[in-house]
């Protein structure tokens, strides 16, 4: 049997952040790989570095040094319009806020990341409407985010992050602002997505029955993998 492909593979790789005069150390030469079509959960204290490591992996930061390839690409050689370019096609983000546009509907919010595309009005609204669907909201798309509740806004932002058909989705603590049943809801329908979809998931989460969802859960302490736990999925 062949392994899986790996599509996010990190060696020593380092991140500092200068606070006035002082160099705070994040990450201190952090190394592992992530298979296509695995879902991993990053779990670790305030601090950690499990925020940092994942903007790191979704292109939104730099690493000082080490190797970051995601998706066959060095993105760290790539320069601010080769990467933001990289990150519309290959990158999907959920954000625990949501951050939609509160004047626009559901399939407009839906629609912003195609903006950068070349498709057509007709095309941006149907992989729009399409992506909705996916997400159980069919009957919402012309709900404002004040329409709808919390788990449903986040299912909007779920299906933002899919419109573009990504190669990887990056989660920063998805149902940190939901309740309890809100919650699981978002958590199967992300379990669905990678199951289903294929879609390789890494989610930051601080929560223990959140991280549970995935098939592997990464503990980061100060700056360093502590273990790699892996979960039987049911």
């Amino acid at each position: 049997m062949s392994s899986p492909e790996v599509l996010v593979r990190l060696r020593e790789v380092r991140k500092s952040y200068r606070r006035g005069a002082q160099v705070v150390p994040v990450l201190t030469g952090i190394g592992f790989d992530i298979a296509a079509g695995e879902f991993l959960a990053l779990m670790g204290p305030s601090g950690s570095g499990k925020s940092t490591l994942l903007n790191l992996i979704a292109g939104i930061d730099r690493p000082d040094s080490g190797e970051l390839v995601v998706a066959g690409e060095d993105i760290a050689a790539l320069d601010e319009a080769a990467l933001a370019d990289w990150r519309a096609r290959n990158i999907g983000f959920i954000f625990q806020f949501y951050n939609l546009m509160p004047v626009l509907n559901s399939r407009e919010n839906v629609e912003l990341p195609l903006l950068l595309t070349g498709l057509s009005g007709r095309e941006r609204r149907q992989r729009a409407e399409f992506a909705l669907a996916m997400v159980g909201l069919a009957d919402r798309m012309d709900h404002t985010p004040n329409e709808l509740s919390g788990g449903q806004q986040q299912r909007v932002a779920i299906a933002r992050a899919l419109v573009t058909d990504p190669t990887l989705i990056v989660a920063d603590e998805p149902t940190g602002d939901l309740d309890r049943e809100s919650a699981g809801d978002v958590l199967k329908l992300l379990q669905r997505l990678n199951r289903e979809a294929g879609k390789t998931i890494v989610m930051v989460t601080h929560d223990q029955r959140a991280a549970e969802a995935a098939h592997a859960i990464m503990h980061l302490e100060k700056g360093e993998l502590f273990v790699r736990e892996e979960l039987k999925q049911g």
